[in-house]
């Protein structure tokens, strides 16, 4: 009655057993695969739970969420033979999984190999044909584009999809970097070289149109100055003519008080002349 029992227990434990062997869950972040004596039977699974033959079949199972490979930074010769170190990362994802099993036997670590020696290549077929101003500047988002296409065409015959590639940094080996940096400094000096004869040259207009408007002012000052003159001195001229024309006498007169004025403005003065001279004619008499 025991051995009975006990072998009622051992088979139900068996039944259990071939139970579990035979049923496997697949996750919304995974795929699966079903291998029945090394051939792929199977790779359509939906999430949820399945079953196979225990032993005879054996089920893997892939992250089918997108997937980072940040690989070590690569040197890649640009178009000027000038070696870069190029810091990238890729996103990818497994869309294919039977292609991806008969690729790599499901070792990641082989998918990331490839993957990392294909787009070094893209990379090298990108910046080979620029320069290392191109490649620091003006062109990466084209590069980035450029290679992930690349990259793509090539790896889809192994059932993985490339989502994108990026470039974290692009450094310069320091002999290169010291070059580049002198040959920067060299246009930044032309540049700011070619300025400075524009601002001299700008100047020495500016400088050459203020002295001719100085010129040109003074000039209209002096001309305006000898016209005002001119014109006093014809009205003092009119108005003497004037004066003398009304009472010449008293003109002549009033001309010799000035001129005694200006010969006995000072005590030290001394003046040797004859007494019958004209300069005395209205001392002591009528001027007769």
């Amino acid at each position: 009655m025991r051995g009975r029992s006990n072998l009622m227990v051992g088979g139900l434990l068996a039944l259990v057993l071939l139970a579990w062997g035979s049923l496997f869950t697949v996750s919304e972040k995974e795929t699966a695969i079903l291998i029945q004596v090394g051939e792929i039977i199977r790779s359509d699974y939906e999430s949820g739970l399945h079953w196979k033959i225990p032993v005879y079949q054996k089920v893997v199972k892939f992250d089918r969420r997108i997937l980072t490979l940040d690989a070590q930074p690569e040197q890649i010769l640009t178009g000027e033979k000038k070696n870069v170190l190029v810091d990238y990362f890729v996103k990818w994802r497994i869309a294919d999984p039977e292609k991806y099993y008969r690729a790599f036997g499901g070792r990641e670590a082989d998918a990331a190999l490839r993957m990392s020696q294909t787009t070094k290549d893209g990379l090298q077929a990108e910046l080979g044909n620029r320069t290392i101003r191109e490649v620091v500047s003006g062109e990466r988002t084209a590069i980035m584009q450029s290679v992930a296409r690349r990259v793509g065409e090539r790896l889809s015959q192994y059932g993985i999809d490339i989502i994108d590639v990026r470039i974290k940094q692009i450094e310069l080996p320091r002999k290169v970097a010291s070059a580049v940096f002198e040959r920067m400094r060299a246009e930044r000096q032309r540049i700011a070289k070619e300025h400075r004869a524009k601002g001299e040259k700008e100047a020495r207009i500016i400088r050459a149109k203020a002295d001719r408007k100085r010129t040109e002012l003074l000039a209209s000052a002096r001309r305006r100055a000898e016209e005002i003159r001119g014109a006093g001195d014809a009205l003092a001229t009119q108005t003497y003519a004037e004066a003398y024309n009304q009472d010449p006498e008293f003109y002549a007169f009033y001309r010799s008080l000035q001129a005694y004025r200006q010969a006995l403005s000072s005590k030290q003065d001394l003046l040797v002349l004859e007494p019958d001279s004209e300069f005395f004619r209205y001392f002591g008499g009528t001027g007769d």
